[in-house]
């Protein structure tokens, strides 16, 4: 049986399902699901993230973190926590870089949120001298102070997709069409969760709405807010979303997401202000949304860049440069990433930042 053959049953007895409910099995049913059962990151998988692309990204954002703890007191203990550590590369860059921070490390308890058997036996490998504790959600947090790092996991959330038609919205559902997977549409009805959509939309525009972002903002806002520390949200998407920008990748090449379920990575832009709103509500003070690149330039990454380069010549000289423009360059990663910070409202924003 495949995961096809499931999901063809599921519609078969129950009808089409939501663009959510099949990104969530598609990621992670636990016996097809595209997450579950394999490693997907590097040239060997179906897509790169910007830790494994360069050292430098990990390193930046640890001594990040790192600045903003010394900033409010140096709290000990502390929860050092990553959503979606994928193999670990980023955790790792974030530890050496921070090794000669006093106090960090002996204050730190690792935790990484991981849904994926197969992720965290390779994160377990990299990070095996740090002793990390792995959870399957962000509530199963401790109610401590707080320094957690996310890239590029709010995009593999699944998101429902609604057509604008007069004051109201036609879900985006997937069925089967001569044995085929194939979208349709719900009859309009109200969607009170995208009222405040009205206001910037028109007939026949697409809505995307990611439920399950806010709680798990919530939970990371509302530890902040309470205890102190800080949140550095990575990935990309807008303030707001329109449009469908759900898609597969698969062995670094765009693909059908309808095609080959629990076989190529599916994501969907991100909504930051969805994210900054749930902050809020916890009672958590968010940043100015910034373009990945402006964020790594402020932090140093062209003199970071410099420093590993000054030994370097040939190829690894040519890599290090192709690295420092794909994380940075607004035709690359520069302006499509964009970084959310989250902080107490008494504190200072997180470096390379601005309110």
């Amino acid at each position: 049986m495949s995961l096809m053959d499931h999901l063809a049953a599921r519609i078969r007895a129950d009808g089409p399902v939501s663009v959510a409910e099949y990104m969530a099995d598609c990621l992670l049913h636990p016996q097809y699901g595209y997450y579950t059962t394999r490693d997907p990151l590097g040239a060997q998988g179906d897509f790169t993230t910007a830790p494994e692309i360069s050292q430098m990204f990990g390193e930046l954002l640890g001594l990040a973190l790192a600045q903003a703890w010394l900033d409010q007191g140096s709290p000990a203990p502390f929860t050092l926590a990553e959503l979606g550590p994928g193999r670990g590369t980023l955790m790792a860059d974030l530890l050496r870089a921070t090794r000669g921070v006093p106090g960090f490390h002996a204050a730190m308890q690792i935790h990484l949120v991981e849904a994926s058997p197969a992720l965290r036996s390779v994160q377990a490998k990299t990070l095996e001298s740090y002793a990390p504790e792995w959870l399957d959600t962000a509530d199963a947090l401790p109610d401590q102070p707080l320094f957690l790092v996310a890239n590029e996991f709010f995009d593999a959330l699944p998101v429902r997709q609604f057509l604008r038609a007069g004051d109201g919205w036609s879900e985006r559902r997937i069925g089967l069409k001569d044995g085929a997977l194939s979208f349709g549409l719900t009859p309009t009805a109200a969607q009170p969760a995208l009222a405040h959509r009205l206001a910037d939309t028109r007939d026949g525009d697409l809505v995307e709405l990611c439920e399950p972002a806010a709680p798990v903002t919530q939970c990371i806002a509302a530890r902040i807010a309470a205890h102190g520390g800080a949140a550095l949200i990575v990935d990309y998407g807008d303030w707001r979303a329109l449009g469908d920008t759900l898609q597969a990748l698969r062995a670094h090449e765009p693909a059908d997401p309808l095609q080959t379920p629990g076989a190529a990575d599916l994501t969907a832009h991100v909504d930051f202000e969805a994210l900054a709103m749930a902050a809020k509500t916890a009672g958590c003070a968010f940043t100015r949304l910034t373009p990945q690149g402006v964020f790594l330039e402020r932090l140093g990454i062209t003199d970071r860049a410099r420093a590993l380069a000054a030994p370097l010549q040939g190829d690894g000289l040519e890599t290090l440069i192709a690295a420092h423009r794909r994380l940075t360059h607004p035709e690359e990663m520069g302006n499509l990433f964009k970084v959310l910070g989250l902080y107490p409202s008494q504190a200072a924003p997180p470096p390379g930042l601005n309110t």
